[in-house]
């Protein structure tokens, strides 16, 4: 699989089909994704105001890139300081992890570190300001609430949402980031289908318009 670097140039490369410029954001998407892949998507579409007719704005490809990359730098940035902290940590003979009072206790696949799992439903301010606060969130163990969310700080206030097959997350309802999920007694074929369907329509419609963010 070729690099986030790697497809991010593509993006760029106004040489390229507009159509895989965009193939190659996906992929980038594959690499970083802090919402998780579809509700990542979802904002990038919001965010930068990719067209349902790409060729209506191409650029849009570009700002939406940007904008994940940007925010892809303050993770690996994180990723490297935590990477030096555990090995100056098993020099001193301390291999065991410690508990831990950041985000990774409550991280959902690689770089998902405000997961969302229903595509509609994430934070509408810029990736990188998002990431930054929730990598600069501390939450002792023994003193925070299971359910606060790193994003807005929102406190026992969720709602239930079924993906349609194992698994049951309680959503923030401010910012729809996952606080728990537990699994769910048996799959739903009617949610399923409608989660499908929904995800067809971002994937092909995309949006009309840029948002615009307050400076």
């Amino acid at each position: 699989m070729s690099s986030f670097n790697t497809h991010r140039r593509r993006v760029h490369d106004e040489g390229l089909q507009t159509r895989v410029r965009h193939t190659n954001l996906r992929s980038c998407l594959v690499h970083f994704a802090p919402y998780g892949f579809r509700a990542t998507y979802h904002h990038l579409c919001l965010s930068a105001g990719i067209p349902k007719h790409l060729e209506r704005d191409p650029s849009s490809l570009t700002r939406a890139v940007e904008e994940l990359h940007h925010a892809r730098q303050l993770w690996l940035a994180d990723e490297r300081a935590y990477a030096n902290s555990r090995r100056a940590d098993k020099a001193r003979g301390m291999r065991q992890v410690k508990r831990d009072e950041s985000w990774r206790g409550r991280q959902r696949g690689w770089g998902n570190i405000a997961y969302c799992p229903e595509p509609t439903m994430h934070p509408d301010e810029p990736l990188p300001a998002v990431v930054e606060r929730v990598l600069r969130s501390s939450m002792p163990l023994d003193e925070a609430p299971a359910l606060t969310c790193r994003v807005c700080g929102n406190r026992d206030n969720t709602s239930a949402w079924h993906d349609g097959a194992h698994r049951i997350h309680q959503l923030c309802r401010e910012c729809g980031v996952s606080l728990a999920v537990q699994r769910a007694d048996a799959p739903d074929p009617l949610w399923a289908a409608d989660r499908a369907r929904q995800w067809k329509q971002i994937w092909t419609l995309r949006n009309e318009s840029p948002r615009s963010y307050p400076s």
